[in-house]
């Protein structure tokens, strides 16, 4: 399978993605734990279908520590007892996050109050980036058809 834009190459795309990059970047040095903001990106990419992220954030955790049951259980979160009720509620708002155009409200006034107890505004900031982040990188790969699978560990680092 061959990506329908080569997202790499192209120079509009190139400089669209440092932009973004940078904005990842911010994200990932803030004080929302790795772990979380990986989680995150996973859950995302699930919903969303993109193979390549999820090829990419599942090998960048795994890399960085996380075990293979919490990877292989993101989708079913809900029904796991590994994750921690922070992550839950970070869970919760990627989902709803990158669900918006579902419900009518967006993100409910209960996931958010949810994710403030377990958050400061300056992770709770981080989490809202990164959920936008990621669905940028996710829509941008699914419309271009961008394959999986061949991602290597800090290929983009």
């Amino acid at each position: 399978m061959e990506a329908r834009l080569n997202l790499f190459a192209n120079p509009a795309a190139a400089k669209f993605a440092k932009h973004l990059n940078a904005a990842g970047r911010a994200v990932s040095e803030s004080t929302l734990p790795a772990a979380t903001q990986e989680l995150v990106k996973i859950r995302a990419s699930q919903i969303n279908g993109c193979g390549f992220c999820l090829d990419m954030h599942t090998k960048e955790a795994a890399h960085a520590g996380e075990i293979s049951v919490r990877l292989h259980l993101v989708a079913s979160w809900r029904e796991a007892t590994v994750f921690t009720e922070a992550e839950r509620a970070a869970l919760e708002l990627a989902e709803q996050g990158t669900r918006i155009a579902d419900a009518a409200g967006g993100v409910t006034d209960e996931a958010w109050a949810n994710a403030a107890k377990h958050y400061d505004e300056d992770q709770l900031a981080a989490l809202v980036s990164i959920i936008a982040v990621i669905n940028a990188y996710n829509r941008m790969n699914v419309m271009v058809q961008q394959p999986a699978g061949g991602y290597q560990v800090g290929q983009f680092a």
